[in-house]
C-alpha cells in the first residue's frame, strides 16, 4: 500500500489508490479522510470521499467542525476512535446521518505528522467486520503512513494554490501597472483647499478606518487612495482596485469572491477573488454608486461578518482588509432616491474626505504641468515643451471640467504635437479643445463621436479591453474609464472578438 501511495501525484489520485488498495484486502462501504482547519475550525475534504455519502456530508469543501462530531473526538484526543455499533453512539453528532444511510460501525484515526494534527481518516461499514479488532490494529499503522503521503501531498497542494495566487497577483498588477493614468505621487500643493484635504488624509491614513473619497471625475481619487494606502499599516501588501460599474450581477461573487474549480460551467481552474487577493491590503471600491442596490447588500455581508466565500465552497475566508470607496456622485442623493443603502453608507464612510476640482486649486496648477512634465519627459525621450508666462496664465485661468485627467492629456497632446518648442496661448487654447457644449445637439454629436472612436479602438484590438493592446491603451484611458464608458454606451467589447 504504501509503494503504491507515495507514486501517486495529486490528491484524487492519492486518495483513489488508497481506496483500491483497501478494497483488494477487505470490504468497507465508505472511506474518506478530512484536513483540519485550525484557523477556522473546520473540516475539509482531502479529496472526495468514495461509498456511501451520508447527509449533510457531500459538500467537498467541507464544513464547521462540531462540537460532538466523531472527528472533534479524533482530533482532540489524537487517539483512534472505533464505534463497533453505531445505534449505542447516538451522541455523535454525525452517527443519526450515518445510520439513516445504512452504516453500522466506524472507525476513525488521526492523521499525525511531525507532531501536528492534519485530519482524520474515516472507514465506515454496513455490517460490523467479522476480525474488527484485528483490522482496526492494521489501519491504525496504516494510517501513519498515510498521514506522510497526505502531509507531502497537501503541503504540494498548497504551493500549487499558493503559486495561482502570486501569478493572479502578478497579472492583476501588470494590468494596473499598464493603465494607471498617474504614477505614486507625492501630493505637492500649495492651494489651502489640498492642504485641508491632506491633513485629514495623514490624520486617517494610520488606521483602519474606512474612508470614502468624493470628488469630481479626473480629480485623483484613485490616486489618492493609493497614497493612503502607501501611508498605512497595510502598505506591505496590495490595493486591489475594484470598478465597481464593471459589475455585472451574474458574475459579481466570482469577481469578488472567486471561485472553486467546476463551481460553475466553465470554471475550469480555482480562481482567486479581488477580496482574498487583498488579504491585509487594502480594496478601493471606485464609483460605489454604480453598485446595483442588490450587490450592496451582498457587499454589506462581507463587511459586516469580515468574513465571505468562495462560489461553489462553503468553508469561510476571513475579509481582514482596508475599505477605500471614491464616487463623483453625491451618495445623500442617492440614498433620498433609494439607490444606495443607508446601512452600506455609514460602513463605507467612518471619515469622508472631499477632493476639490482643479478650479478650485488653481495654485497647484503650475506645480502639476512641472511634475506632469517630468513624467512624460522620461516616458517619451522628448524634450520638455516651453510654457511661456502668457500660457501658464491662460492654463490658470482655464476651468479645466476634466481636472487633473484632462491637464494630463493636454501634457501627452503637447509633448507629441510641440516637443521641445515655445506653445503660445492660442496653441494652448487650441489644444485643449473647447471648454463648453453649447447645445443639446453638440452634445449628442459629442456622445456619438465619442462611441465611434471606442468601436474603433475595439475593432482594432480585436475586442480586447485591457493590457499593451487593448482599447484602454490605444485611447490613453485608464480600464475603468473605458469600461464605464463601454456600459455607458451599451457596447459590447466581445462582439468584437467574434468579427475581428
Amino acid at each position: 500500500m504504501t509503494n503504491s501511495l507515495v507514486t501517486q501525484t495529486s490528491r484524487e489520485e492519492l486518495f483513489a489508490a488508497l481506496a483500491r488498495e483497501l478494497k483488494k484486502s477487505f470490504p468497507y462501504d465508505r472511506l474518506s479522510i478530512y484536513m483540519f482547519m485550525p484557523d477556522t475550525e473546520a473540516l475539509v475534504y482531502f479529496a472526495s470521499a468514495t461509498g456511501v455519502v451520508p447527509k449533510g456530508m457531500a459538500d467537498p469543501s467541507g464544513r464547521p467542525l462540531d462540537k460532538a462530531s466523531i472527528a472533534r473526538e479524533v482530533i482532540k484526543s489524537r487517539s483512534p476512535v472505533y464505534l463497533q455499533d453505531l445505534r449505542e453512539h447516538r451522541h455523535f453528532s454525525t452517527v443519526p446521518e450515518m445510520l439513516k444511510a445504512g452504516l453500522r460501525a466506524t472507525m476513525a484515526f488521526p492523521l499525525v505528522a511531525r507532531n501536528k494534527i492534519l485530519g482524520t481518516m474515516h472507514v465506515s461499514f454496513k455490517q460490523k467486520p467479522a476480525a474488527f479488532d484485528e483490522l482496526a490494529a492494521v489501519l491504525e499503522d496504516l494510517s501513519r503512513q498515510v498521514a506522510i503521503a497526505v502531509d507531502n501531498m497537501w503541503a504540494h497542494a498548497s504551493l500549487q494554490e499558493l503559486n495561482r495566487k502570486l501569478q493572479e497577483q502578478n497579472r492583476f498588477l501588470q494590468c494596473q501597472i499598464k493603465d494607471e493614468w498617474v504614477e505614486k505621487e507625492n501630493f505637492e500643493f500649495v492651494a489651502p483647499a489640498m492642504q485641508q484635504v491632506m491633513e485629514r488624509v495623514h490624520l486617517v491614513a494610520g488606521t483602519s478606518a474606512t474612508v470614502l473619497i468624493t470628488g469630481e471625475t479626473g480629480t485623483g481619487k484613485g490616486a489618492l487612495a493609493q497614497y493612503i494606502h502607501d501611508l498605512s499599516p497595510f502598505r506591505d501588501n496590495l490595493l486591489v482596485k475594484v470598478n465597481c460599474p464593471a459589475l455585472v450581477s451574474n458574475l459579481f461573487e466570482s469577481e469578488l469572491f472567486g471561485h472553486s474549480r467546476g463551481a460553475f460551467t466553465g470554471a475550469h481552474t480555482q480562481r482567486i477573488g479581488r477580496f482574498e487577493m487583498a488579504k491585509g491590503g487594502t480594496v478601493f471600491l471606485d464609483e460605489i454608486t454604480e453598485l446595483p442596490v442588490d450587490l450592496q447588500a451582498k457587499l454589506l455581508n462581507v463587511l459586516q461578518d469580515h468574513s465571505f466565500e468562495r462560489v461553489g465552497e462553503s468553508r469561510p475566508i476571513e475579509a481582514n482588509f482596508r475599505v477605500i470607496s471614491a464616487t463623483n456622485q453625491g451618495l445623500q442623493q442617492s440614498i433620498e432616491k433609494g439607490r444606495f443603502r443607508k446601512d452600506l453608507y455609514y460602513r463605507l464612510a467612518t471619515v469622508t474626505i472631499d477632493l476639490p476640482p482643479l478650479r478650485e486649486r488653481r495654485e497647484d496648477i503650475p506645480i502639476l504641468i512641472e511634475r506632469l512634465a517630468a513624467m512624460e519627459e522620461a516616458t517619451t525621450n522628448r524634450p520638455v515643451p516651453i510654457f511661456t508666462p502668457s500660457v501658464l496664465d491662460y492654463l490658470c485661468r482655464y476651468d479645466w471640467p476634466g481636472n487633473i485627467r484632462e491637464l494630463r492629456n493636454f501634457m501627452r497632446r503637447v509633448f507629441v504635437l510641440r516637443a521641445g518648442k515655445s506653445i503660445s496661448a492660442s496653441e494652448a487654447k487650441h489644444f485643449l479643445g473647447e471648454a463648453s457644449i453649447n447645445s443639446p445637439q453638440d452634445l449628442k454629436a459629442l456622445v456619438e463621436s465619442e462611441k465611434r472612436i471606442i468601436e474603433k479602438a475595439l475593432r482594432e484590438s480585436g475586442g480586447i479591453v485591457c493590457g499593451p493592446n487593448g482599447a484602454a491603451r490605444k485611447l490613453g484611458l485608464p480600464t475603468s474609464t473605458l469600461q464605464y464608458r463601454l456600459k455607458k454606451h451599451d457596447i459590447t467589447p466581445a462582439y468584437f472578438r467574434k468579427h475581428h
